[in-house]
């Protein structure tokens, strides 16, 4: 018969074994995969370890190569929240099941609808809007009124677009056909390809420059690149127009992030996404790239609010992830490169 002190010890060892096993290795650290770059993300995490002592460790590499890495490393990932920009990205993770569920009320509170995952699988943490620049000595602002009015024959030789194969405009396209079907918004497309000017550039600046430049006279593209162009020379001949203000709204998009499928720190996570969409850190991490709050109660930074208000489009972004896959299509159809 074992003695009583041995049966105790037998019985306590693999209490403590298990104890050991089940506790996170890193109980006050977060780990993030974030797609924006350092000098966007760094000082948002410097201000959460500030406030509650959690270290965030992390990692930045583009979106399609952390979603691999996510796959690839499955139950064994260290990884406890993924940060990207643009919905159709969050939609992605979301649907290869690399994102859980979230139940906060905070972010249900700081967080619009129309931002955030109906399932609360991911929540957009600052606001992009896609919207129309035109050169101000070339055109009247009178002539604009809507992204669908660029495939109008006025436009013809006049328009310039970022390439299709960026996730920012099959986002645009995939809420466009969210509002007016699949057969219109290829019309809509296929009117726009008429009216190029040139054929489609590689980013969003390239397309800004070729219209301060003059070789054309509008195109739609992402404040922030707008921003930053004027940022450097403020005397360029562009201005912002908010299309869609008698309807539906301007096409907005989201950066965002999700707790992952088998993160170890799911409590410090939330902490860190709820944290992003508090009043203290929203100007921070909108600010550092000139985008809007996603907390409708905070005000976007003077020279972002410089460029006017906008009534944005209030349905739900999922849509622009759900029809990707039908935009991409679409655009190759309408000869959209």
């Amino acid at each position: 018969m074992a003695s009583p002190n041995l049966s105790r010890f037998l019985i306590v060892v693999p209490f403590v074994f298990s104890l050991l096993i089940v506790q996170p290795v890193h109980a006050n650290e977060v780990v993030v995969y974030s797609a924006r770059i350092e000098q966007l993300i760094k000082p948002m995490f410097d201000a959460f370890t500030k406030e509650t002592g959690i270290k965030v460790k992390y990692t930045t590499d583009n979106e399609g190569a952390l979603l691999a890495r996510l796959e690839a490393e499955g139950k064994n990932t260290p990884a406890d929240m993924l940060i990207t920009a643009d919905v159709g990205n969050l939609w992605a993770a979301a649907q290869k099941g690399l994102l859980k569920p979230v139940e906060s009320g905070v972010l249900e509170h700081n967080i619009p609808a129309h931002l955030r995952d109906p399932g609360n699988v991911w929540f957009g943490l600052s606001v992009r809007a896609r919207t129309l620049v035109y050169n101000t000595k070339k055109v009247d602002p009178a002539e604009l009124s809507t992204y669908e009015d660029l495939a109008d024959p006025k436009w013809s030789k006049r328009l310039c677009l970022r390439t299709s194969k960026k996730v920012y405009n099959q986002s645009l396209v995939a809420m466009m056909i969210a509002e007016h079907g699949e057969a219109q918004t290829e019309k809509i497309v296929k009117g726009w390809v008429a009216n190029l000017a040139t054929d489609p550039l590689s980013d969003d600046t390239r397309a800004l420059e070729f219209v301060a430049a003059g070789k054309c006279d509008v195109t739609v593209v992402n404040t922030y690149y707008f921003g930053r162009l004027m940022k450097n020379d403020s005397n360029l001949p562009l201005a912002i127009f908010w299309p869609n203000q008698d309807n539906n709204g301007v096409h907005v998009n989201i950066s965002g992030a999700g707790v992952t499928r088998h993160a170890r720190n799911e409590q410090a996570a939330i902490k860190l996404l709820e944290f992003l969409s508090s009043d203290k850190a929203q100007n921070l991490f909108a600010d550092v790239n000139m985008e809007y709050p996603v907390n409708p109660k905070i005000a976007a930074d003077p020279f972002v609010a410089g460029w006017g208000s906008f009534k944005q489009n209030p349905m739900n972004l999922i849509k622009a992830g759900e029809l990707q896959t039908t935009a991409v299509k679409l655009m190759d159809r309408a000869g959209y490169r």
